[in-house]
C-alpha cells in the first residue's frame, strides 16, 4: 500500500516553515555586526526586531482571507517569492535608509523588516487552510502539529545555519543566500502542490475518501463539505467568544516564542559574554524540547479527543495546563544564576509552550473549517501583536530593569493566555449564520 501523499505535502510544509523561521531569526545572530556598523543601542535594536511584527500582523490577516478566496497555492507562491526578495533586500536596508531617508539606517531597516513581515505573515493561516483541505477530521490535531513542527525546528536550526554562514561570509551575504534558498523552495512547491487532494494525480480515490470521511466525528465536529454548506461572514469571528479567547491564548504563545527567537543571542552575549562562535549550539538549546512537544501535543490532543469525546478537554484543557507550566518555568529563571540552569529552564518552558501549539489552529478548524484561512488570519493578526510587543518591550525592559524583567514579562504573558484558554469551547456553532 502506498504511503498517503498528504504526508508528503505536510513534510514539504515543514521544510517551508523551517526556511521561513531561519529567514526571520537570522538577523538576531548578525546583531553585533549590524549594531556596530550603524550605531544602534538596545532600544533601537529592539525596534529593528519589532518592525517585523507590524507587517506580519497584516500579512496574516489578509493572507488567510486570500487563501480562502484564491486557494492556498496562490498565496504560498506569492508570499514565498516576495519574502525571499525582501530577505535579500535586508542586506542593503541600512544603506538604503541612509541614502534615501535622511541618513537614517533605522528607517531603512524599518521599511524592509515591515515588508518582510508582511509577506511572511500569510504562512500559518495558509497552512491552516491547507490542513483543512488535506487532513481528515480525526487527524486534525496531529496534522496541524506537523505543519507547525517547522517553527521550533526552524528556530533550532537558525543558530547553526546563521553562525555557519557568518563564519564564512559577511552578514549581507548571509541574507542573500537565505533569500535564494526560499526562491528554490517556491519553484519546487509550484510543481508539486494542488489546492485540493481531489485534484492531485498522486492522491488515490481511497485517500480522498479517507480525508472526506464523516466516520468517527464527534457531535460538535463537521467535515469541510458540511461546513461549506453555510455562509459564514468574516466578522462572525468577533461574535464567537471561543475564537476571541483562543487568539488571546495564542498571543501568549507567540510572545514567549518571539522573545526567545529574537533576544536569546544578545542575552547570552551580554550576560554570559559568549562569543558568536559559541552561539551555534547554545542558541539551539531552548528549542530542542519544543521540536518534540509540538508533535506530541498534536498526538496528545487527538488522543484526548478519542478518549474523552470532548474537544474542550482535548484542546483547551491541554493549553491551560501547558501555559501554566510555561509561566512557572519563566518565573523561575530570575532566581538562578548559572547559564546551564537558565538554558534548562528556557528549554523546558519553551517545550511546554509548544505542547499546545497545534491547538490554537485546530480550534479554528474544529469550529469553522470553511473559514479556516480567514479566521486563522484574523487570529494570527491579533496573535502577532506579540511579534511587535515582545522584542520592542524587551528592549525597554532590558534598558530600564535588566534582563530578569524580560523573563517575568514572559511568565505574565503565559498566565494571561492560560486564563483565556479556560473560556475556549471549540466545536460546531449551535446557531449557524446564513
Amino acid at each position: 500500500m502506498n504511503r498517503p501523499f498528504r504526508y508528503v505535502i505536510m513534510g514539504m510544509i515543514v521544510l517551508m516553515t523551517v526556511i521561513n523561521y531561519v529567514d526571520r531569526g537570522a538577523i538576531s545572530y548578525a546583531q553585533a555586526a549590524i549594531i556596530k556598523e550603524f550605531g544602534l543601542n538596545p532600544v533601537t535594536w529592539g525596534d529593528v526586531l519589532g518592525y517585523f511584527g507590524y507587517g506580519y500582523m497584516f500579512g496574516a490577516l489578509f493572507g488567510g482571507a486570500l487563501a480562502d478566496k484564491k486557494g492556498p497555492k496562490f498565496v504560498w507562491l506569492l508570499a514565498g517569492t516576495l519574502w525571499s526578495i525582501f530577505e535579500i533586500g535586508t542586506a542593503y536596508a541600512g544603506n538604503i535608509g541612509m541614502a534615501l531617508f535622511g541618513g537614517s539606517a533605522l528607517a531603512g531597516f524599518a521599511l524592509f523588516r515591515i515588508l518582510f513581515g508582511l509577506t511572511e505573515g500569510p504562512v500559518f493561516s495558509t497552512i491552516n487552510r491547507t490542513m483543512a483541505n488535506w487532513a481528515a477530521p480525526k487527524e486534525r490535531g496531529f496534522a496541524a502539529s506537523i505543519g507547525l513542527l517547522g517553527t521550533p525546528l526552524g528556530a533550532l536550526l537558525t543558530a547553526p545555519i546563521a553562525v555557519a554562514l557568518l563564519s564564512i561570509v559577511n552578514w549581507r551575504t548571509m541574507f542573500i543566500i537565505l533569500g535564494i534558498a526560499g526562491l528554490l523552495w517556491v519553484l519546487i512547491w509550484s510543481r508539486m502542490f494542488t489546492d485540493l487532494p481531489e485534484n492531485h494525480p498522486r492522491v488515490s480515490k481511497e485517500e480522498v475518501a479517507e480525508i472526506r470521511s464523516s466516520k468517527e466525528l464527534l457531535n460538535t465536529e463537521v467535515t469541510l463539505e458540511q461546513s461549506n454548506r453555510a455562509h459564514v461572514p468574516w466578522y462572525h469571528f468577533f461574535n464567537n467568544p471561543t475564537l476571541i479567547m483562543n487568539a488571546v491564548g495564542y498571543f501568549a504563545f507567540q510572545y514567549v516564542n518571539f522573545l526567545i527567537l529574537t533576544w536569546t543571542p544578545k542575552y547570552l552575549q551580554d550576560t554570559f559574554h559568549f562569543k558568536l562562535a559559541s552561539l551555534w549550539y547554545l542558541g539551539m538549546i531552548p528549542w530542542i524540547g519544543a521540536c518534540f512537544t509540538v508533535l506530541l501535543g498534536g498526538r496528545l490532543s487527538d488522543f484526548l479527543r478519542r478518549r474523552t469525546g470532548s474537544l474542550r478537554v482535548a484542546r483547551s484543557g491541554l493549553a491551560v495546563i501547558s501555559l501554566l507550566l510555561t509561566a512557572i518555568c519563566f518565573l523561575l529563571i530570575p532566581t538562578v544564576h548559572s547559564v546551564g540552569a537558565v538554558l534548562l529552564l528556557m528549554a523546558v518552558g519553551n517545550a511546554f509552550n509548544f505542547l499546545p501549539n497545534s491547538v490554537y489552529w485546530t480550534v479554528i478548524v474544529d469550529t469553522e473549517p470553511s473559514k479556516a484561512g480567514t479566521f486563522g488570519g484574523v487570529t494570527h493578526f491579533f496573535t502577532n501583536i506579540a511579534t511587535v510587543v515582545a522584542p520592542t518591550l524587551t528592549g525597554r525592559l532590558v534598558a530600564g530593569s535588566g534582563y530578569q524583567a524580560m523573563f517575568v514579562a514572559a511568565a505574565v504573558a503565559a498566565a494571561i493566555g492560560m486564563i483565556a484558554m479556560m473560556f475556549v469551547k471549540p466545536g460546531r456553532r449551535e446557531n449557524p449564520v446564513g
